[in-house]
C-alpha cells in the first residue's frame, strides 16, 4: 500500500494517519503497514512533523514546537500469546529531525488500547461487564518495544461490536473538560533499559561535574530511567518559586541540568547525547498548606531539553516507585506514603495519583489513570 500511494502521485506524497491527544500529549498514531520499512522512517516521519525547522515551531508538519507535541506511536497487531497489540513510540526532533525511540511515552500510550480496537486490530477484545453500573471495559494488552514491556489498558467500550467511549466525567490535571477514564496499569516495569529498578544499586549517587563539582542523585528505572535532584542542591535564589518559565529562562541553569542529565546517563551505562532518555527531575518536598495539601512529593521534569508544563507519564511512574525505594531521594522527601496506596504528584498543571506495588525493592506494577481522544483522521502529507 505504501509503495503504490507514492507511486500514483509522486509529488505529493502523504500516508494515512490519526492525531490524537493521549493525556498531556498529542501526535501521530500510524499503522505499521502504512509505512516503509523501519530503516526508511527517518525520510518520512521528520518531514511529517515538520522537523527539522531551525525556527524551533514545526509550522511545517503535524507539530507545534515542543517536545510533548513532537510524538508518534506505530502500530501493529501481536504475535506474542501475552499482548494484543504492539506499539513503537517515536519522539521526533524538532530542530534536528533525528527520530529518538529509545523510550516509552506513558502518556501516548494510553491512545495505544481505543485505537487498537477502533481500528479493528484486535479480533476478539476481551470485555469485562459490571452488572452494578452496566458498563462494559475493554482490557487490551499492549506491548511496547521500546522497552520490552507490556502495559494493560482499561476503558470503556459502547455498542456492537464494541468501541471505546471517549465521554465520561474523569479530569486530569493540565487538559481541560472531562473524558472517559483510561487505566494504564504497567506490568513489572523496572529495569526498562538498564535491566536493573536501580542501575548502579544504590539509591543514592553522586555525580561528578564537568566544573569538578558534585551533587547526589538518584538514578532510577521504572518505566523509563529518570535522574532525581532535589531542588534544594541546586543552590538556587528562591527554589520555591522555580517554574517551567523560570527554568527556560535561565541558560545557565538548564547547561547544567544538562550536565547533570549526562553525568546521570553515564553512571547507568546510557548513551548520555540521547536527549529522551534519560530525563532529569527536579524534587520539591509539598508544601502541606493551601493548593498543595494532600500532596506527597513535586517535581519538575525537563524533557528533550525543554522544562515539561506538566509531567512525563513514565518520569510519574517512576517517581511514583522511587518514593516507595527506601532511601532514594524521592524516598526521603516524600510525606504520609504509608497512608495511601497511591503516590500524589504535584507538577506545574496540577497533581497525579499513581499507584505503585513495590515487594523486597522490586516494582511488581505502577497504575495510572490517564484520558484520550481522536482529534483527526486522514493523510498526512510530507
Amino acid at each position: 500500500m505504501y509503495a503504490t500511494r507514492i507511486c500514483r502521485e509522486a509529488t505529493r506524497r502523504s500516508f494515512p494517519a490519526i492525531f490524537a491527544r493521549g493525556g498531556t500529549s498529542n501526535g501521530l498514531v500510524i499503522h505499521t503497514h502504512h509505512l516503509p520499512p523501519k530503516s526508511d522512517w527517518h525520510t518520512i516521519l521528520p518531514s511529517a512533523m515538520g522537523s527539522p525547522d531551525p525556527y524551533g515551531r514545526q509550522l511545517d508538519g503535524m507539530g507545534s514546537g515542543i517536545s510533548s507535541t513532537s510524538k508518534i506511536c506505530i502500530l501493529s497487531p501481536s504475535e506474542r500469546p501475552d499482548a494484543d497489540v504492539e506499539f513503537t513510540f517515536v519522539q521526533v526532533g524538532i530542530k534536528d529531525g533525528s527520530l529518538d525511540m529509545a523510550g516509552n511515552c506513558g502518556n501516548m500510550s494510553s491512545v495505544v488500547g481505543p485505537i487498537s480496537l477502533d481500528e479493528g486490530l484486535i479480533k476478539e477484545p476481551k470485555i469485562e461487564s459490571n452488572s452494578t453500573s452496566g458498563d462494559n471495559t475493554a482490557v487490551i494488552r499492549v506491548f511496547n518495544t521500546n522497552t520490552s514491556k507490556l502495559v494493560h489498558s482499561r476503558f470503556k467500550v459502547t455498542g456492537t461490536p464494541p468501541r471505546y467511549a471517549p465521554h465520561g466525567d474523569y479530569e486530569m490535571g493540565g487538559v481541560p473538560g472531562k473524558h472517559s477514564k483510561i487505566v494504564l496499569s504497567f506490568i513489572e516495569p523496572g529495569g526498562a533499559k538498564t535491566g536493573k529498578t536501580l542501575p548502579t544499586g544504590n539509591p543514592v549517587d553522586l555525580l561528578t561535574l564537568p566544573d569538578g563539582s558534585t551533587i547526589e542523585a538518584s538514578l532510577v528505572d521504572v518505566s523509563n530511567p529518570g535522574v532525581f535532584v532535589r531542588v534544594s542542591d541546586l543552590c538556587l535564589a528562591n527554589p520555591e518559586t522555580l517554574d517551567p518559565e523560570r527554568v527556560e529562562g535561565d541558560l545557565q541553569l538548564k547547561t547544567r541540568l544538562e550536565q547533570i542529565r549526562q553525568a546521570g546517563a553515564s553512571m547507568m551505562g546510557l548513551d548520555p547525547k540521547t536527549e529522551s532518555v534519560p530525563k532529569i527531575v527536579l524534587i520539591f518536598p509539598p508544601d502541606i498548606t493551601g493548593q498543595t495539601k494532600g500532596l506527597n512529593i513535586k517535581c519538575l521534569a525537563l524533557s528533550m531539553g525543554q522544562a515539561h508544563k506538566a509531567a512525563p507519564l513514565t518520569l510519574a511512574l517512576c517517581l511514583g516507585a522511587a518514593c516507595r525505594l527506601a532511601g532514594t531521594i524521592p524516598n526521603q522527601l516524600a510525606i504520609d506514603i504509608d497512608q495511601t496506596d497511591a503516590i500524589v504528584i504535584g507538577h506545574p498543571s496540577g497533581r497525579l495519583d499513581v499507584g505503585t506495588v513495590v515487594k523486597n525493592g522490586q516494582v511488581l506494577s505502577a497504575e495510572l489513570h490517564r484520558t484520550a481522544r481522536v482529534l483527526m483522521k486522514g493523510e498526512v502529507f510530507y
